[in-house]
């Protein structure tokens, strides 16, 4: 290193001495400094010497025709017409990789109007990574007990007997955090509309204005910290809850129907959730929400989860979940002209009324549930539940426990089948209004036509402890019921994975 230095330092200072000498040349070889030869020099030894130096003069020209060529170029990139054009959003973002690449003082403060640019390509930046996508979901189901009314009990979507019925259609706008890429923050709206919304959202124990929510599935915006080497990801607003291993999206389960435990375990939540990622296999879990099903609080408590997500090994997951919480509202509300109704607080319109003495008792679950891919094709998974509430502190615990287990094979690239057997002790009748015992067994093929285009052919058999599933007599109850569904789901968008 010191050796090419000093070599470049030399140079440096021969082509000085050309240029100069090259200068004096130019000007003539008259004069009293043309008769100083160097002492000894002959006539051809002065030829070459003149002919080397005019070499180096042309080499200097051309390296000058260069430097002014680049500048130009550097002052035509710096002009504003060439880098604010909105419409092109891929050269915006390219001239702020190459800012952050380091661009030279000298550069930054000869053309000030490529600054001022810079927040038209953050503003841009926004619309990258953001995704639109839609699904559909239909199904024609049969209940072999051909129940009055075409009711399946206990199920939380294919509720329709004998029915072409629209299970869901839905639209879900994202953009998700990019840590790597320095986006921080993001957000998720989903819209949902069907029968399924129906069954999410809507009950007016739980909200005062279920018709305001009812077809927003979640909404929620993220920012994601810094602590220390790790990511703290926080989550405000409405979201889908993972209490269960089933969610919302049917391109994403193993049956077509959803579990006992899914009908039965909360839907959603309103609130603040953090994600600690301690590591690559160890993430922690805490939510504080107004409650289950509650997008507006109907009481002064606060529910909150701890949890935790753990990856051991590649393709193993699994969850534990730990929520409490206070499910009994503390005031009731009025219909409008209800007698004893005047004179009584309002909120938007709403009379409501205080509950004397209402209940606070606790509302405890606990929730895990783990999935293990045995191969690229087959896929094992379970899940444990334990459900406790009471209606005062003082209260008896009403329990329900339970759980299910799940098995997946892919047999070809298109065929898969998958099967689910479960059982739900309702002792304390809080999911049926009965103490009984529930199982269930489904078993379930799907044929993908095409990466967003599925078919699922789906029998299943639900037995109750008591006479429990509607017949074709009214008064007439069964102890099962039996029932063949077909669905179709389409989907469509550039989210990858799971939704």
């Amino acid at each position: 290193m010191k050796i090419r230095g000093l070599r470049a330092r030399t140079a440096r200072r021969g082509g000085t001495r050309a240029l100069l000498l090259a200068l004096w040349l130019a000007g003539g070889l008259s004069g009293p400094a043309a008769a100083q030869a160097p002492p000894g020099a002959t006539a051809p030894d002065v030829d070459a010497r003149i002919n080397q130096l005019t070499e180096e003069v042309h080499e200097l020209r051309d390296l000058v025709r260069r430097l002014t060529g680049r500048i130009d170029e550097l002052q035509s990139a710096a002009r504003p017409e060439v880098a604010l054009p909105l419409a092109t959003p891929a050269a915006a973002v390219g001239a702020a990789n190459v800012a952050s690449a380091g661009t030279a003082p000298a550069v930054a403060a000869a053309a000030p109007d490529v600054a001022a640019a810079a927040p038209v390509a953050a503003s841009t930046d926004v619309l990258q990574g953001i995704t639109l996508n839609a699904m559909l979901d239909g199904y024609y189901a049969y209940n072999a007990n051909r129940p009055i009314g075409r009711v399946n009990y206990l199920r939380a979507y294919d509720v329709s007997s004998d029915s072409f019925s629209l299970n869901q259609a839905d639209v879900i706008l994202e953009s998700a955090p990019d840590v790597a890429s320095g986006k921080r923050y993001g957000m998720r709206v989903d819209l949902q509309y069907g029968q399924a919304t129906q069954t999410l959202q809507g009950s007016p124990a739980n909200e005062l204005r279920p018709d305001v929510y009812r077809n927003i599935f979640q909404a929620y915006g993220t920012y994601v910290f810094a602590v220390g080497e790790h990511a703290l990801q926080l989550d405000f607003g409405k979201w889908a809850s993972s209490l269960g291993l089933e969610s919302n999206y049917t391109k994403d389960q193993l049956n077509y129907s959803r579990s006992l435990w899914f009908d039965y375990l909360p839907f959603y939540h309103e609130g603040v959730r953090a994600a600690l990622q301690v590591s690559d296999a160890l993430t922690l879990n805490y939510w504080i929400t107004n409650g289950t099903q509650q997008t507006e609080a109907f009481n002064n408590y606060k529910d909150q989860l701890f949890g935790f997500t753990l990856a051991p090994a590649a393709g193993v997951s699994w969850i534990f979940n730990y929520y409490v919480g206070q499910e009994h509202p503390d005031f009731v509300y009025l219909a409008a002209g209800t007698p004893g109704s005047q004179g009584l607080p309002t909120q938007q319109g709403t009379p409501f009324r205080p509950i004397p003495n209402a209940p606070t008792g606790k509302l405890r679950i606990a929730d895990t549930y783990a999935t293990w891919a045995v191969t690229p094709a087959l896929t094992l998974a379970a899940e444990a539940d334990w459900v406790v509430d009471r209606l005062y502190s003082y209260s008896p615990g009403q329990f329900t426990v339970g759980g299910a287990l799940y098995g997946r094979y892919q047999l070809s690239p298109a065929f898969a089948i998958a099967a689910r057997g479960e059982y739900l002790d309702d002792r304390g009748a809080l999911f049926s209004g009965r103490s009984q015992l529930i199982r269930e067994g489904t078993l379930t093929s799907e044929y993908r036509f095409v990466d967003g285009f599925l078919a699922r052919a789906e029998f299943r058999r639900d037995t109750a402890g008591t006479a429990y599933f509607l017949n074709d007599t009214l008064g007439v109850l069964r102890g099962h019921q039996d029932t063949y569904t077909l669905g179709l789901v389409w989907w469509l968008g550039r989210k990858q994975g799971s939704w």
